[in-house]
């Protein structure tokens, strides 16, 4: 195969996307995201959905389930563990309703990127049909209520309420919860339901809280500053010059909505995002009702193989996501290489092209070359969470819109009472958005914001000095009878309430087991635990290599080649980890698991 075969020189590319990457490198980071307590706490927990003001008197209560959280993974949760007949449990969410995540990410234009026949999870226990192929947010976020009342959650779920710290009781042989209204839960078994976006993410830009004008997280749009509402309207924006910071997911949807109705938008860089089609359209009702019974699961786990680099006869979803795994994937049949050497590069030169392609895009749609170039991503496709939109990269032909590079200089500089500081030169706004989106896969404690502290007072984060210690991902040794739904070492999926799902139904049959058996705790013996530890471990290595490689980002843990929370992910991807877990739980034997039996 020649360069004129492929239509690019695969050296020059490899080299181009090292240089992207070296010049984008930081000495700090992850940690050059601020720690959001003291006089930023409120760019985190702050509520613009709730009226000011709200008290309550402590709840002093036991239980046999406290929840952590509200978001999807905390309500499929409850409703798995009334699969399991355990109905004594309670919920508490910070926010002022269900839906985590899109509970609080009520920014203009705001939109799953995942197929909604797929995202939305228990679709045919609620039998409800998605109005569109991607949901928006109010939509998502109706939807979340709607299985909160399907299941009756709402009875068992204290809102705005952040829990603070969950520790182990010896004498009690219960979880203690502390909240900050004064609480004291007792609950026999904690379930960590905090999802993988639970805090907002700052950028340690100096001067932040030096801003004289107004500012504020995407994950807290102020609509009482901008007008309207998710859908637009922001009349309030008229003549005021706005600053969006950070180009990811989020930036991509909010962008050309400000853009819209802003005097003015200043757009400030990093790293480009790759820009897909989204190609949305309303559902046929027709076909919707023509779906057999099991077809979720079934369009589901299409979505997966296709992610996990599997080539289904089918595609189900159909969709930009689909097209990209089917690019990059290693071809089949008398095609398929027959050594890793060759499969690696007959993936890398498919990857080149798919990103030719959207490079190309930028080209036929943004009119200002310079801009155009700017905008242009060089890494591998998976190397960031790819994007999909319509009007994210016309947006920059309007006269009102600059995009502000400042890869080269490693982000802003900093932030001024008037403004913003880039490249040397200080851009006047009233309004900074930081697009900068959630502590993924940061520090745990960062992340979590909350004190976890098991037998003998050993402290969670301690234990996982070193890297995570569980069995499955689900539950650590001195931790008795607490379990954690999120990205650990379990397999990690795009489609994020698939693996929510998948374990909450796992933790919710060991809890259902362990009060079947009349135990009082259960945790992971030792040996068990250092064989997963030692199983994900030696899944490590090509994705060490891959992820070291690709420019700074949240899948790398910002370009820390020591340490990144998604190379502690199975590998082998949801299908197989799934299927795992499934014959775990047939055998009947809780193998790996240590229960104390009640006297």
């Amino acid at each position: 195969m020649t360069i004129d075969d492929i239509g690019f020189d695969p050296d020059e590319l490899r080299d181009r996307y090292r240089r992207e990457r070296d010049k984008r490198l930081r000495t700090d980071g992850a940690n050059q995201y601020l720690d959001m307590s003291g006089d930023l706490a409120h760019f985190a927990e702050d509520d613009p959905y709730v009226a000011p003001g709200f008290t309550r008197d402590p709840i002093t209560d036991e239980c046999d389930v406290a929840i952590i959280g509200g978001g999807f993974s905390g309500i499929l949760a409850g409703a798995r563990l009334l699969e399991q007949g355990i109905t004594d449990f309670r919920i508490v969410e910070a926010g002022g309703d269900f839906g985590g995540t899109w509970y609080w990410n009520r920014y203009p234009g705001a939109q799953c990127d995942t197929d909604a026949y797929c995202y939305l999870p228990l679709l045919e226990e609620l039998g409800y049909m998605p109005k569109e192929k991607y949901a928006y947010v109010d939509e998502i976020f109706d939807y979340s209520r709607r299985v909160g009342e399907h299941f009756r959650l709402y009875d068992k779920t204290i809102f705005q309420t952040r829990v603070r710290r969950v520790w182990w009781d010896d004498d009690l042989q219960r979880w203690r919860v502390a909240t900050n209204r004064g609480d004291d839960l007792r609950p026999r078994f904690v379930i960590m339901a905090m999802g993988t976006t639970t805090r907002p993410k700052l950028p340690g830009i100096p001067g932040i809280e030096e801003f004289q004008g107004h500012s504020f997280h995407t994950s807290r749009w102020d609509y009482d500053y901008t007008g309207g509402d998710t859908n637009g309207g922001m009349t309030g924006l008229a003549d005021k010059r706005v600053a969006v910071i950070g180009t990811g997911a989020t930036a991509i949807q909010v962008v050309p909505r400000v853009a819209e109705y802003a005097q003015h938008l200043y757009v400030f860089q990093r790293t480009p995002s790759t820009v897909g089609l989204r190609r949305n359209a309303p559902t046929d009702e027709k076909w919707f009702r023509s779906l057999q019974p099991g077809w979720q699961k079934e369009r589901r786990d299409n979505f997966a193989a296709w992610s996990d680099g599997k080539r289904p006869e089918q595609d189900l979803v159909d969709d930009s996501w689909t097209d990209i795994f089917r690019a990059i994937s290693s071809p089949k049949g008398a095609d398929r290489p027959t050594t890793r050497e060759e499969r690696d590069r007959v993936v890398e030169l498919s990857d080149f092209a798919k990103m030719e392609e959207l490079r190309r895009r930028i080209d036929d749609t943004v009119e200002d070359r310079a801009t155009a170039e700017a905008l242009k991503p060089w890494y591998r496709v998976m190397c960031k969470r790819p994007t999909f939109n319509d009007e994210y990269l016309p947006a920059f032909n309007r006269p009102n819109v600059t995009l502000v590079d400042v890869g080269a200089a490693h982000g802003v500089e900093r932030i001024t009472p008037h403004g913003v500081v880039a490249n040397g030169v200080e851009y006047e706004v009233d309004l900074i958005v930081y697009a900068s989106g959630f502590q993924i896969t940061s520090d745990f404690r960062l992340r979590l914001g909350v004190e976890i502290d098991g037998r003998d007072g050993l402290s969670l984060y301690d234990a996982w000095g070193k890297g995570q210690q569980t069995l499955h991902g689900f539950m650590t040794r001195g931790f008795p009878n607490w379990c954690y739904i999120g990205v650990s070492q379990n397999a990690f999926s795009l489609n994020m309430t698939s693996m929510f799902d998948e374990q909450a139904k796992h933790i919710a049959y060991i809890i259902g087991e362990t009060v079947r058996r009349n135990a009082s705790t259960v945790e992971p013996s030792q040996e068990a635990q250092d064989a997963w530890v030692d199983v994900i471990r030696g899944l490590q290595t090509t994705g060490s290599s891959f992820l070291a490689d690709c420019t700074p980002g949240y899948y790398n843990n910002e370009g820390d080649r020591t340490e990144s929370q998604f190379l502690g992910a199975y590998t082998p991807g949801l299908l197989r980890f799934t299927r795992l877990m499934e014959e775990w739980r047939s055998t009947g034997r809780m193998e790996g698991l240590e229960l104390s039996l009640d006297e």
